[in-house]
């Protein structure tokens, strides 16, 4: 659990602070968590699924801030379990309570995205590891495109989120391939897509919340 890992461009000797931008720009997954309970509270929907996105929000900042501090194997499983969780999370509540799904089918379409996201870690060699991303991305860009269709509170609102990603996934796939060029990378610059992401998602959740939910 303690092996050394080494990914990403501004890593250039093993240390505590040899990722400097790449950790500290994990501020972003704070701001979001921050912004998210502030949205939440001026609509009064604080509710046990809310907080526990932002408690997993905050848990992404965390994580990910060990992970290019300590760079070790256990670190890595701070960073990576937080972000699985937060999308299980949101595809859960939205579905639940944006598409007004039933349970039976909210879990089958959950489990479904469980398991090709699973599949996809595996092709860790893939565009710099993003491809394990992709299962993300598509769901993102379905729920974006049905967001917008249903003409829900800010239609275009998921859809910026998926353009979002869409940046986040290229900055993170060109971080080794740009080294030569760019030092620092572009990691840290998928760090701040994704904090813009995670806000933008949950706010579709929450300005398009239904308290009815179907059995």
């Amino acid at each position: 659990m303690n092996d050394y890992i080494d990914l990403y461009c501004e890593r250039l000797i093993p240390g505590l602070g040899s990722e400097p931008l790449n950790a500290i720009s994990n501020v972003s997954f704070i701001i979001a968590a921050w912004a998210i309970w502030q949205l939440a509270r001026r609509h009064y929907k604080i509710s046990p699924g809310i907080w526990i996105l932002i408690a997993l929000a905050t848990s992404i900042g965390i994580g990910s801030f060990l992970f290019h501090t300590f760079a070790t194997r256990w670190a890595n499983l701070l960073d990576v379990i937080p972000i699985l969780l937060f999308q299980l999370c949101f595809i859960w509540l939205y579905s639940r309570r944006v598409v007004r799904m039933e349970r039976g089918y909210a879990g089958v379409l959950l489990a479904g995205f469980f398991f090709v996201s699973n599949v996809s870690k595996q092709f860790t060699n893939v565009l710099n590891g993003s491809l394990s991303y992709a299962p993300a991305f598509l769901v993102l860009l379905g729920l974006g495109l049905y967001h917008y269709r249903q003409q829900k509170r800010e239609p275009f609102i998921l859809l910026a989120a998926t353009s979002v990603f869409l940046f986040a996934l290229a900055f993170r796939t060109l971080d080794r391939a740009i080294c030569p060029f760019f030092s620092t990378g572009t990691h840290f610059l998928w760090h701040l897509c994704n904090g813009v992401l995670l806000y933008l998602s949950a706010r579709s959740l929450l300005l398009n919340w239904s308290e009815r939910v179907n059995n």
